[in-house]
């Protein structure tokens, strides 16, 4: 895969970056490219020999029409959480790692279903706001929208799936 400086891609469990600089290097007495990174949210600076990128799940932004897909699996699609939870946390921890927006929305929805159903574990509940954080920044960069559209329209597809996403940590201890 070939990206060139200023491309947006996503660098799977942390989220959208940004192409800046594209350097070389010997590798193993080979001459190697290196794709250097910053991710947004955090300005985290991350090297990324071109390789390595595939094996490591380094990919493009989403298109603007694949969002839609995305947004209708959260309104129809069908999930399954496993009800042990070192396995579910196991799964779940696997697909995030895989840097598809479907298997990080498959990751949320499971875990806001099972909200309903009984309370989440610390663990849990980071990892539902990581996968919220993933769709909602990841969406709203390939829509050219702003997170809080894309968080608006993410709850609303989630309640046509009769969900609703369990309040965070912030919220939870205001209503205390």
């Amino acid at each position: 895969m070939e990206f060139k400086i200023g491309d947006k891609v996503v660098y799977p469990n942390h989220g959208v970056g940004v192409i800046e600089q594209i350097s070389y290097g010997m590798l193993d007495g080979r001459t190697e490219t290196y794709y250097m990174l910053r991710i947004t949210s955090n300005s985290l600076k991350v090297m990324v020999p071109r390789s390595n990128a595939a094996a490591v799940g380094l990919r493009p932004v989403i298109r603007n029409g694949d969002t839609c897909k995305v947004l209708g699996y959260l309104e129809k699609g069908k999930f399954n959480s496993h009800h042990d939870w070192k396995h579910r946390f196991k799964e779940n921890s696997e697909r995030m790692r895989t840097g598809s927006l479907i298997e990080v929305a498959a990751v949320l929805k499971s875990l806001v279903a099972l909200s309903h159903s009984k309370p989440l574990s610390f663990r849990e509940k980071k990892m539902l706001e990581r996968a919220k954080y993933l769709l909602v920044t990841e969406l709203a960069t390939a829509r050219n929208s702003t997170p809080e559209t894309m968080e608006t329209m993410l709850i609303k597809s989630l309640a046509k799936a009769r969900l609703r996403m369990p309040p965070t940590g912030d919220e939870a201890n205001a209503a205390d």
